[in-house]
């Protein structure tokens, strides 16, 4: 407050200025809570406050940069995205809250997504099919898109981002979890029927 506005828009780009409390989480050496300024990458972000990632930067399998309401940025998005609201919309995710949570190599991605998504019914139902390899049928997953700005409240749209960025970053490996399940029990496969229980 002492040093005025000027300063404070000094930090970060065009429309994405002043500094942002980070709470950053997960697979990391030192998980923080840091201030830091607007468009800072990522990359940065976790290497300067946390001592990196687990295990070294190539260990990363992805990270929520907005808390667990944003879609998942897998390791190639992570490397370019600078922390503020421009960038990441432009690389499908969202700022939101600031809570990063940062995956490596050793999480499952299906069910990290199905752990989020256990306040709403419909999509914990969905989300459990695909943890259990058993193909949720495309239209299914096509709802998320019914649900996101459809709602009174943003909590449509939460439950529906993360699904959408698992699907739009991980699809190979929801639909591979499929046909194994498919090849061991003779199930329908993903966008299909829905495979029986």
């Amino acid at each position: 407050m002492g040093r005025g506005g000027s300063w404070f828009a000094s930090f970060g780009r065009e429309r994405n200025q002043g500094t942002k409390l980070f709470c950053i989480s997960g697979h990391v050496n030192n998980p923080c809570v840091t201030e830091e300024g607007m468009s800072i990458s990522l990359k940065d972000l976790v290497e300067k406050h946390c001592g990196g990632v687990r295990g070294e930067w190539d260990n990363l399998l992805d990270t929520i940069p907005g808390g667990c309401s944003a879609p998942v940025l897998p390791i190639d998005k992570c490397a370019e995205v600078l922390m503020d609201f421009d960038s990441l919309i432009d690389a499908q995710s969202g700022l939101g809250a600031g809570a990063v949570i940062v995956m490596d190599k050793s999480t499952d991605i299906v069910q990290a997504i199905a752990r989020f998504r256990r306040v709403t019914t419909w999509m914990m139902n969905m989300m459990n099919k695909m943890v259990t390899s058993r193909a949720p049928h495309q239209r299914e997953i096509e709802l998320t898109k019914q649900v996101e700005g459809r709602t009174i409240c943003a909590l449509g749209d939460a439950a529906a981002w993360p699904v959408q960025g698992l699907m739009r970053h991980f699809r190979p490996e929801v639909e591979a979890r499929a046909a194994k399940f498919r090849a061991e029990n003779g199930a329908v496969g993903f966008g299909g029927h829905m495979a029986s229980s």
